[in-house]
């Protein structure tokens, strides 16, 4: 049968507990140089981008990635959410919080 793939919504301070794992954070795009971005998610984390990946500093974004052994984060899907003003981020810190609160019911701790 196969393994259902989860990807847990994390923030920066959640990373360590996730190397080699496929998670989901929302943050904001706040630099860009080359192909890597820095998304400010709850701190400061280092995304690599992929040719798919079109961010824009300012803009909040989706990304799910794979956690590398550094912490940064190896973009496999990046979205574009718009200006980050349009984002309540509240309910974002919301969610996050409580997909670890209950993890059993979002993500196995493998």
């Amino acid at each position: 049968m196969a393994e259902i793939l989860s990807t847990p919504r994390i923030q920066t301070p959640h990373l360590d507990a996730f190397t080699s794992r496929t998670v989901r954070l929302i943050g904001r795009v706040t630099q860009l140089r080359g192909e890597q971005a820095t998304i400010d998610c709850q701190g400061a984390l280092t995304a690599i981008l992929n040719r798919d990946a079109h961010l824009t500093v300012g803009h909040a974004v989706e990304i799910v990635g794979k956690v590398n052994s550094d912490l940064s984060v190896k973009v496999l899907r990046a979205t574009d959410l718009g200006k980050e003003g349009a984002i309540d981020w509240a309910s974002v810190d919301a969610v996050v919080d409580a997909t670890h609160r209950y993890q059993e019911i979002f993500y196995s701790k493998e």
